[in-house]
C-alpha cells in the first residue's frame, strides 16, 4: 500500500510540475554540456539531432491533441475578436512609434516588444489549455487565426522598420506559412482524416490522454536547452540582454492578464488568457533573425521562460483545486 501511495504522490508530483522540471532539466543539461570540454565535438550532431527530434515531437502533440478536437468546434468566438484586437492593435502601434523615434538608442527594446506582441499562440496550448479545464476547440480556432493574421500583419509594418531588399510582401507571407503548415495545419488535417476514415484507430488514440502533454514537457527541455545555449553565447550586451528579459516578462504579464480579463465576459477566461499569454516562442526568434534585428530574437528566449513558468503556476493551481 505504501508503495501504491508513493507511486501516486510522485505521478502526480510530476504531472503537477512537469513544465518546471523540463525548464530546471533543460537549463541544467545545457550548463553540465558547457562546461565538459571534451563534449565540445558533439556540439554540432546534438543541434543537428534537436533540430531534428523538435518539430516531430511537436507534430505528433498536435496530432493527439487535434484527435480530441471536433472539426465542427473550430468556429470562430466572440472573444477571438477582442484578443486578435489587442495583439494586431499593440504591433501596429509600436511599429508606429519605431517610425516615429528612428533614431531611439533603445528600439532593439520596442522590437522585442514587437515580437513578443505578434507572436502567435503556441502550438502546445490546446494541451496546457485542456489540462487547466479550457476549451482546447476554441484556443485552436484561435491559433489558426493568428497565424493566418500575422503572415499578412508582419509583411506590411516590418519593412518600413526594416527594409529588405528582395523580401517583397508575398515572399515574407509566404515564408511565415511555409513555417505554419507543417507544424499546425497538416497534424490538424491528419488527425481529421484519421477521425473519419480509421474511427477505431482514432479510439484508440483518444486513450492517450496525458501523452500529448508529456510529448510537449520533453520538447520544452529541448527549447529550453536551445534557448539557454542561445542566452549564454549572446555577444549582445548584459544591459540589452537584461532589457529584453524585462521587456518580456512585462509582454508576457500583461497578455496573460488582458487575455483572461476579456475571455471572463464570455467565460473562457482560461482559454482567452492561454490564446493571448503563451507564446509560439520558436517563431518569435526566427521572426526577429529574419524580418528584424536578430539582438531582438532574445525576447523570445526569454518569454519562453516566463510563459512556461506561469503554466506551471497554473498547473499546480489547477491539480490543487481538483484534489
Amino acid at each position: 500500500m505504501e508503495t501504491k501511495r508513493l507511486a501516486r504522490k510522485t505521478a502526480g508530483f510530476i504531472r503537477t510540475w512537469a513544465l518546471t522540471i523540463s525548464i530546471i532539466s533543460g537549463i541544467l543539461l545545457y550548463i553540465i554540456y558547457d562546461n565538459i570540454p571534451w563534449l565540445a565535438p558533439a556540439g554540432p550532431y546534438l543541434e543537428k539531432g534537436i533540430g531534428v527530434l523538435q518539430p516531430l515531437l511537436i507534430f505528433m502533440m498536435l496530432f493527439l491533441s487535434f484527435c480530441h478536437i471536433e472539426p465542427k468546434d473550430l468556429r470562430p468566438r466572440k472573444w477571438h475578436i477582442w484578443i486578435l484586437l489587442v495583439q494586431s492593435a499593440g504591433f501596429a502601434g509600436l511599429a508606429s512609434l519605431m517610425l516615429l523615434l528612428p533614431d531611439f538608442h533603445g528600439k532593439v527594446l520596442i522590437e522585442g516588444a514587437m515580437l513578443c506582441l505578434i507572436c502567435p499562440t503556441a502550438t502546445a496550448a490546446p494541451v496546457v489549455t485542456g489540462k487547466l479545464g479550457g476549451d482546447m476547440s476554441g484556443i485552436t480556432a484561435y491559433t489558426i487565426i493568428i497565424n493566418m493574421v500575422t503572415a499578412i500583419l508582419v509583411p506590411v509594418f516590418v519593412p518600413f522598420i526594416h527594409p529588405a531588399e528582395g523580401i517583397s510582401f508575398f515572399t515574407a507571407s509566404s515564408m511565415i506559412l511555409a513555417k505554419v503548415f507543417p507544424m499546425l495545419i497538416a497534424p490538424c488535417l491528419l488527425a481529421f482524416l484519421v477521425r473519419y476514415l480509421t474511427p477505431s484507430l482514432h479510439a484508440w488514440l483518444t486513450q492517450f490522454k496525458d501523452l500529448a502533454f508529456y510529448i510537449w514537457g520533453f520538447s520544452l527541455m529541448l527549447a529550453i536547452i536551445m534557448t539557454t545555449r542561445a542566452i549564454v553565447h549572446s555577444s549582445t550586451p548584459v544591459a540589452y540582454q537584461a532589457g529584453l528579459a524585462v521587456v518580456s516578462l512585462a509582454c508576457c504579464a500583461f497578455q496573460f492578464w488582458a487575455g483572461k480579463k476579456i475571455g471572463k465576459r464570455y467565460g473562457a477566461s482560461i482559454t482567452a488568457g492561454q490564446a493571448l499569454g503563451q507564446k509560439n516562442t520558436v517563431f518569435a526568434i526566427w521572426m526577429g533573425y529574419t524580418f528584424m534585428t536578430p539582438v531582438s530574437s532574445i525576447a523570445g528566449g526569454f518569454y519562453c521562460i516566463w510563459h512556461n513558468v506561469f503554466n506551471s503556476y497554473q498547473l499546480y493551481k489547477s491539480g490543487k483545486k481538483k484534489g
